[in-house]
């Protein structure tokens, strides 16, 4: 029986909204508000929502309630913004003519700022930053797959208690943190990979197991590193290994650094990252909200940061027109 806990509307139904949704079906009443096209195609094959240990949970299409009007918003009691952040600015001006005082709302975006938009836009609700640390892959229509480990992270309020068992119940237990901006700089460093990642052309893995792919990213990251120590900006200990030594951990001989990834993060074969998706689809990428917030962070201390500028140009380049690049081919660029 679901829980009366009130309506959770997911706000951006894309790989991420449409995965943590489909997880949450059972539970309490779930309503997805996205793109046309998106509503559509989980209309025609309903929501099948499946992880790299094995879990599979699909959702009829009849079963689903799903809306393209942010006005659908309205009434809900948590909102899970998962769009792109790009549309934030967006989002946060349709939700606020659309939600009560009082509503929770929780960013599960990449980027640094989201929370602080959606904060600005909605100051009669309780925003709250919001982390996902694994990779979702879609898989066919209508079909979304957890392709890496990890468990959600949000900023720690005792608004939240209401639906920490649903998630729980949901296999997706929300880790409350009280230092979620050390957390987004954290994830940020990790997703700094995501441009590397998405000019490989290569399955995540694949990419991750080849040391001149890995020395790109332990550049982008050393760079990030010092434009957060230089602004004194804590950085989370998200894996077993401190911020602090990634890079050299990066570099390792690929036998070595094997032995040393598998006991940090779990990634199944198929796993891509988000600028690798976007880039195949035709859409516009998060670059400047992940390696450009690294650039504007420089600017800001009047410095700059070459390398993660230089990735930044590389993927709009490719957003118009995608090639794949070779290691040594991306390293001489950065370098």
């Amino acid at each position: 029986m679901m829980a009366s806990i009130g309506r959770i509307v997911v706000f951006g139904a894309g790989s991420i909204g449409s995965y943590i949704g489909g997880r949450l079906e059972g539970q309490t009443s779930i309503r997805y508000i996205g793109r046309e096209k998106a509503m559509q195609s989980l209309r025609e094959h309903g929501l099948t929502v499946t992880d790299y240990r094995g879990h599979q949970q699909r959702t009829p299409p009849d079963v689903l309630d799903l809306q393209t009007e942010p006005e659908a918003a309205t009434g809900a009691a948590l909102v899970l913004v998962c769009v792109k952040s790009a549309a934030t600015v967006d989002a946060a001006q349709q939700l606020a003519s659309a939600l009560k005082p009082g509503a929770v709302v929780v960013s599960l975006q990449n980027g640094l700022h989201n929370a602080d938009v959606l904060r600005d836009a909605l100051p009669q609700c309780t925003v709250l930053a919001g982390m996902v640390p694994f990779n979702v892959v879609q898989r066919a229509p209508g079909v979304f797959h957890q392709a890496s480990s990890g468990e959600l992270m949000v900023e720690s309020d005792a608004r939240l208690a209401a639906w920490l068992a649903a998630f729980a119940n949901a296999g997706l237990p929300l880790e409350l943190r009280h230092d979620m901006a050390a957390v987004q700089r954290a994830k940020l460093l990790l997703n700094l990979n995501n441009a590397i990642n998405a000019l490989s052309d290569l399955p995540l893995r694949d990419e991750l197991s080849q040391r001149g792919w890995r020395r790109c990213l332990a550049l982008a990251q050393r760079e990030a590193l010092d434009v957060f120590r230089h602004g004194r900006f804590p950085v989370a200990k998200l894996t077993p290994v401190p911020p602090s030594w990634l890079p050299s951990v990066l570099q390792l001989p690929d036998a070595l650094f094997s032995r040393v990834a598998s006991r940090m993060l779990a990634i199944d074969p198929i796993a891509r990252s988000s600028t690798w998706d976007d880039l195949k689809a035709g859409r516009l990428t998060e670059v400047d909200y992940i390696n450009g917030a690294v650039v504007k962070l420089a600017q800001a201390q009047g410095r700059q940061a070459p390398i993660n500028s230089k990735l930044c140009e590389l993927i709009h380049v490719a957003e118009q027109n995608p090639r794949r690049w070779t290691s040594e081919e991306l390293l001489a660029a950065l370098l």
